[in-house]
């Protein structure tokens, strides 16, 4: 499709600027938090991360889809933004594993997006501003009709967008896609042999389901609201607490669940926000961060050591809350916010970054082998 063939769109933010483009993929009207991401690369990852549900994303990247889509890419069954919004895209990819382009892939599930529109200057906005809604269309071409629908959506702020994403039902992971590659193999892929994890999905990412099994362990995905009687039952070795969308502290059965897993005094390990969840239920509090942290190149560390990470939140654990049972092991080294925690007698522990990656740098896969120990550790005690 060239450009003379592209609809018309339009892009209404919250606070009254409208920007005119042009469609890809879906047709049709859609609102949600818009927010920036600004990785050079792994488009279809963040598509597919069920932590952008609610959210129209903006990529930094000046074009989108050089690479197409494949499926041992997606991290998860389908799309789970709202919305793109990409300063150029390309409908026809070049790359080996593409299977299809990125705005065929987008029509096929509906998702619109827009593009020819200035990227910078929205992402200064956001920057400047914080994160707004916003409301992409094919069908409301008038500015002031979009925006009085964008001002009538719920804010990000007290929603539970979790139970949009989670698994309906209890399962065994086993990759769908039967994907054979694997970015670091496990050097010691046994260590957790016979080693069961229980991950409660507040909208969990393939990836992180991949590592755990790459070292041997079992794991067993289990819905959000399940309550901790029932993981239990499952005699778990570990507690897997998953990323997810919308506001942490709006998931009051995951944090209350939390609660009572914790009694068990099972090793724990939270990403993003299982990182909050984990947090709230040790009782410190979290609160919203301006425009969030979205992107692959977030330094992280402590103590003269850094990490670079692959990060998507806008929540963020403070600090002030954590009670004195609580250590920071990292803090996100461009704002000083809360990268990491652990107990500092029981074997829990979570970071606010994605140490998974897909996409991202691989600096911090080694937590992964920490949670492994931890429930070897336990298991042997």
């Amino acid at each position: 499709m060239s450009l003379t063939q592209a609809k018309p769109a339009l892009l209404s933010l919250e606070d009254g600027t409208s920007y005119h483009g042009w469609s890809f993929g879906a047709t049709g009207t859609v609102i949600g938090e818009v927010v920036f991401n600004t990785g050079i690369t792994g488009y279809q990852e963040v598509l597919t991360d069920p932590s952008y549900s609610g959210q129209i994303v903006l990529f930094t990247y000046p074009e989108l889809g050089n690479t197409g889509v494949n499926p041992e890419d997606e991290e998860s069954s389908h799309p789970q933004v709202r919305g793109a919004i990409a300063r150029n895209i390309t409908y026809r990819p070049s790359n080996w594993r593409s299977t299809q382009s990125l705005p065929d892939y987008l029509n096929t599930y509906k998702i619109p997006g827009i593009y020819g529109i200035d990227t910078r200057e929205i992402t200064r906005k956001i920057r400047n501003s914080g994160a707004m809604n916003g409301a992409i269309s094919t069908e409301i071409l008038d500015p002031e009709e979009l925006l009085k629908k964008v001002q009538a959506a719920p804010k990000m702020t007290g929603l539970n967008l979790v139970k949009e994403v989670t698994t309906k039902e209890v399962y065994e992971w086993s990759d769908p896609t039967n994907s054979h590659w694997e970015f670091r193999p496990v050097e010691n892929s046994q260590i957790g042999q016979n080693l069961t994890v229980v991950a409660i999905d507040f909208g969990i990412k393939r990836n992180i389901l991949r590592r755990l099994a790459s070292y041997g362990c079992r794991v067993i995905v289990v819905p959000a609201n399940t309550p901790a009687a029932e993981i239990l039952k499952y005699n778990p070795d570990g507690i897997f607490l998953s990323n997810g969308p919308g506001d942490p502290a709006a998931v009051l059965d995951g944090i209350e669940t939390t609660k009572e897993l914790l009694k068990a005094e099972k090793p724990t390990f939270g990403i993003c926000m299982g990182h909050q969840i984990l947090s709230l239920s040790l009782g410190a509090e979290t609160f919203k961060l301006k425009f969030g942290h979205r992107g692959l190149n977030q330094p992280a560390g402590l103590q003269q050591k850094v990490e670079i990470t692959s990060q998507n939140h806008g929540f963020a654990v403070d600090s002030k809350s954590l009670t004195n049972e609580v250590e920071i092991t990292h803090l996100n080294l461009n704002d000083q916010t809360v990268a990491g925690i652990q107990h500092k007698k029981l074997p829990f522990f979570s970071v606010q970054y994605h140490p998974e990656a897909s996409p991202g740098p691989h600096d911090a896969d080694y937590l992964f082998d920490k949670f492994v120990k931890l429930m070897r550790e336990k298991t042997s005690s």
